[in-house]
């Protein structure tokens, strides 16, 4: 019961349910625009390298756009900045899908997946409501991050499932439709609540260059880029062994056993009360995502794949929840949308870098040996927040004033 207590109170605040239900559907087509943009232009031109291409152009897109969108919104509100870019996304979303249906040159699905790419990063816009309505309550923030890093778990379990149905069941084009029209309304519905949409925080002195100079942040990118390909690697590995296995079908439940594993995981932590120093937490998080994903060297056929998978999903959601919330306290809330963006944009771009890696390596030495890259990379994402944990820790306690005096805040401010 105290479980579900902790998550029943934050839907008591006024129009919590409403911008979170908003906020869910508007970022379930995140893991639905890959797959469904893969199965169209491949069922349609017969093409994976095709498909590929233009999906991983997207990707790219995507992290050099989105974090000037979100710079943007931090700058001029949520509701004056997101819905027109959300509408000229989703009008070149559709468009693309018409290029497809009716033969329009390869090409034209660059240019559109490029001109596309400039949805903004609702995942971010909806923590900024919760952190600006919890501003005083950072026991309750926790639950918030961890209930939004389970419906980001939930939507990778749902999304491409729900897009490969609609693919396979209607028409090729059905996943691309479907994620654009939820983009659309998920967005109109969460700008339209204005009572809880953050105010336009004015950015002081100290913060008013870029937050990339941010150390601090620096060291979340790096540590996010890690992670991501961790999460990229991850997948392109367990495609290849179970398409080994001459089960390939199964790949997806798989997967799912991992997003599942990480929500159960993020569920559970997000009711807990944790008393470390919040550096101190992602760093266990961190090393726990390490430890975790090394059985999966020792997966031998499917029921093992299955409850490695599971397990090695379990530190996820705690990891992705105090990384974030890391982010949200380097930050000033003037500029809270971009910083999330940026950290999401390495995860981004580590993804489809651990991808690549992971491929070339099934290539080269056989579908399990793929599964050396995610756990190579948790390594190496252990090791950075290893080298930067004494920058997180003072730059978070500059942020929630809790240096010691005033050298120190401006020698961590330079930092």
């Amino acid at each position: 019961m105290s479980l579900l207590s902790s998550y029943r109170r934050l839907f008591s605040y006024k129009g919590s349910f409403s911008f979170t239900a908003a906020g869910f559907l508007a970022r379930l087509p995140l893991s639905m625009y890959g797959i469904s943009t893969v199965v169209m232009i491949a069922t349609v031109r017969d093409s994976y390298a095709l498909a590929g291409l233009v999906s991983g152009t997207s990707l790219i897109a995507s992290v050099l756009v989105v974090p000037r969108i979100s710079r943007l919104i931090d700058r001029h509100g949520q509701r004056r900045v997101a819905v027109p870019a959300t509408v000229f996304s989703v009008v070149f979303s559709v468009l693309q899908v018409a290029c497809v249906r009716y033969g329009a040159p390869d090409w034209t699905f660059f240019a559109t997946a490029v001109l596309s790419a400039t949805a903004p990063n609702v995942g971010g816009m909806v923590r900024a409501r919760w952190a600006e309505l919890l501003k005083d309550e950072p026991d309750a923030m926790h639950t918030a991050n961890a209930l939004e890093q389970v419906l980001d778990e939930v939507g990778f379990i749902v999304g491409p499932i729900l897009s490969v149905a609609l693919c396979t069941a209607l028409f090729p084009e059905a996943g691309v439709l479907l994620a654009s029209a939820l983009t659309l309304g998920g967005t109109l519905l969460l700008t339209a609540q204005r009572r809880t949409e953050p105010p336009v925080h004015e950015p002081d002195a100290g913060h008013a260059a870029s937050p990339l100079r941010n150390r601090g942040l620096q060291i979340m990118i790096l540590t996010f880029l890690l992670t991501g390909a961790v999460f990229g690697s991850l997948e392109l590995a367990t495609v290849a062994y179970t398409e080994a296995l001459g089960h390939s079908s199964s790949s997806g439940w798989a997967l799912a056993l991992l997003a599942l594993g990480s929500a159960v995981a993020g569920l559970a932590f997000g009711a807990l009360t944790v008393k470390a120093r919040l550096s101190t937490q992602f760093l266990m998080g961190v090393a726990a995502m390490a430890a975790l994903m090394l059985p999966l060297l020792l997966a031998d056929g499917l029921p093992s794949l299955a409850v490695l998978m599971f397990v090695a999903g379990m530190a996820t959601a705690p990891t992705m929840i105090t990384g974030m919330t890391l982010v949200q306290q380097l930050v000033s809330p003037a500029q809270i949308n971009e910083g999330m963006a940026l950290a999401v944009t390495g995860l981004l771009g580590g993804n489809a870098l651990g991808s690549a890696v992971a491929g070339r390596v099934v290539e080269s030495f056989g579908s399990q040996a793929g599964y050396r890259i995610p756990c190579s990379a948790a390594v190496l994402a252990l090791v950075a927040v290893l080298a930067g944990m004494r920058t997180l820790t003072r730059g978070v306690a500059v942020s929630t004033g809790d240096a010691d005096g005033p050298a120190e805040r401006q020698a961590v401010e330079q930092l």
